[in-house]
């Protein structure tokens, strides 16, 4: 049995995870900005489950949230990274505003929670940290320039621990889900309020009121959930794990683009180092 700390688990992929990791027996902190929706969680798991309010962007309410679960199971085994939401916009059309909140919530809040589990998953040299991303971070679309932008940081960032984390016992794994039933194109999806005409044929044609992608993805939140578990449970996962054939398919044309150009500029490339 192990301690999961899990960010974002009122809907979607964090709902899904804290469901398959309290009906597996693991103990678990659930947590949600109204922590009212995890009632059902703790009424069917009243030994194992912990529901706590939590708004990433709260630095203080982070080592709080933190803090309970240590006192109520005394340690956080696994840490899983997955509030967060999207926000589409031409670069040009983004607010300031609008992307200070969402790097400060798929950022900055999950560096947050890391910085606050770690120091006891190094006394015990031992531990787990996933942080959710997304395929858009390799593939980057119009329209979503911002969100990518701020899981490709949380990758990167991600990757870094993982190479600092190693040899304390400790490992960290991004996890790149494809098109799946959650509320992420729903309730989840924000926008920029003005749209520029310029762009309708590009990011224009990824605002919510012509997607209508949303209630038709792919992806099984349960499978999905079964999935992340599988990989921590094999001790040491994957630096990138990717969830669904079309996350699959999209990594595989990403990888085969970028090897072609990189053969294609090789020449120019290796001209710019010192001749000796």
């Amino acid at each position: 049995m192990t301690t999961w700390f899990i960010t974002g688990c009122s809907t979607g992929l964090g709902r899904a995870l804290a469901e398959t990791v309290l009906a597996a027996g693991h103990d678990a902190a659930v947590t949600a900005r109204d922590p009212r929706t995890l009632d059902d969680l703790v009424a069917a798991h009243p030994d194992h489950a912990l529901a706590l309010p939590l708004d990433v962007t709260d630095a203080a309410q982070v080592r709080s949230a933190v803090d309970r679960t240590l006192e109520r199971f005394g340690a956080v085994d696994v840490a899983v990274n997955n509030a967060g939401y999207g926000y589409r916009a031409a670069v040009e059309e983004g607010d300031p505003a609008d992307v200070a909140r969402l790097f400060a919530t798929n950022v900055t809040g999950a560096v947050d929670v890391m910085k606050a589990v770690l120091p006891g998953m190094r006394a015990r040299r031992r531990g787990t940290v996933v942080n959710i991303s997304s395929i858009g971070a390799q593939v980057c679309p119009p329209g979503s320039g911002y969100y990518a932008a701020s899981k490709a940081a949380l990758e990167a960032l991600t990757a870094s621990a993982r190479t600092e984390l190693a040899p304390l016992g400790i490992t960290a794994m991004s996890v790149e889900p494809g098109g799946f039933r959650t509320d992420f194109a729903g309730r989840s999806l924000t926008q920029s309020p003005s749209a520029i005409e310029d762009y309708a044929g590009t990011a224009g044609k990824r605002r919510k009121e012509v997607d209508r992608a949303h209630g038709t993805q792919p992806g099984d939140p349960a499978r999905a959930a079964a999935a992340i578990m599988a990989a921590v449970a094999a001790g040491r996962p994957p630096a990138l794990l990717l969830l669904g054939t079309d996350a699959l398919e999209a990594a595989e044309g990403v990888l085969d683009a970028r090897r072609a150009e990189l053969e294609a500029w090789r020449e120019l490339s290796a001209g710019t180092d010192l001749d000796g």
